[in-house]
């Protein structure tokens, strides 16, 4: 299946996707798929080979490994990425290394799309290669003016040749959402671009920060994942009321998913 197949706008994985090896050893079961998915694409991607589609079919791998240990996967929303005539910066919360890998199988059906990240991504042994090649905006997070400014040349760059950016405003990932911590850094970049922004609320934290390596902790199935998205904002003025939208949204989402209810 090379798209995520939705029923009324929503998808949830379906009765029988996970395996029972997958399920008895879910980390072990996870991350020696990953590993090689990872091997395999930064291969292609040394050749020039790793391109939109090749991005496609590996996150989709992503997220069928993780649905074969048994966790659950739920996206709503999606009619609003779809709605739209043009390229978007697309804000969300940041939880895990779970929605780096899953996103470009829910979002590039759509548009083309990249992220802006951390500059030590692109020094990861063979990860890098993938990454670099996926034309990302790289910030150092020393300095918050300088990478104001690179997010927003560069952003604008990427949007007007019709890519959309994904933008992680928090100062660090986390499982609790402080929106102190969630600077306006996408309102600002959709305001210079003269483009919508797309908020997106997610909860990955069935994917656990690791101990030594933080993007290589448990997977614990019995967490499910969310990913919501709310109807594009054109910015107005100077984007503080979008700002707060955003936020609001993300926090209601996030407060209704850990009572337990869906959608």
């Amino acid at each position: 299946m090379k798209h995520i197949s939705y029923t009324n706008n929503e998808y949830r994985t379906p009765d029988g996707s996970a395996k029972l090896f997958a399920k008895l050893f879910p980390s072990f079961f996870f991350y020696t798929k990953l590993l090689a998915n990872i091997f395999f694409s930064s291969r292609k991607a040394r050749k020039g080979l790793y391109d939109d589609e090749a991005w496609l079919l590996s996150s989709l791998k992503v997220l069928r490994a993780l649905e074969h240990t048994g966790l659950i996967v739920n996206i709503s929303g999606i009619e609003h990425l779809q709605s739209l005539n043009s390229p978007c910066v697309i804000i969300a919360n940041h939880m895990s290394m779970m929605e780096t890998l899953v996103l470009p199988a829910i979002i590039l059906p759509k548009t083309p799309v990249t992220f802006a990240i951390k500059e030590s991504l692109l020094e990861y042994p063979v990860f890098k290669y993938i990454m670099q090649s996926r034309d990302p905006i790289a910030v150092s997070r020393s300095s918050p003016r300088r990478d104001l400014k690179t997010v927003i040349n560069e952003g604008k760059k990427r949007l007007q040749q019709g890519m959309s950016v994904i933008i992680f405003p928090q100062t660090t990932r986390g499982t609790e959402f402080e929106p102190k911590q969630f600077n306006s850094i996408g309102v600002k970049l959709a305001l210079k671009a003269d483009v919508p922004v797309l908020p997106l609320a997610l909860k990955t934290d069935a994917w656990t920060n690791g101990r030594r390596i933080k993007d290589l902790g448990r997977i614990k199935p019995e967490n499910d994942v969310y990913f919501a998205f709310a109807p594009p904002l054109n910015i107005e003025d100077r984007g503080k009321k979008e700002h707060l939208q955003v936020v609001n949204f993300i926090n209601a989402n996030l407060c209704k998913w850990s009572k337990g209810r869906e959608f």
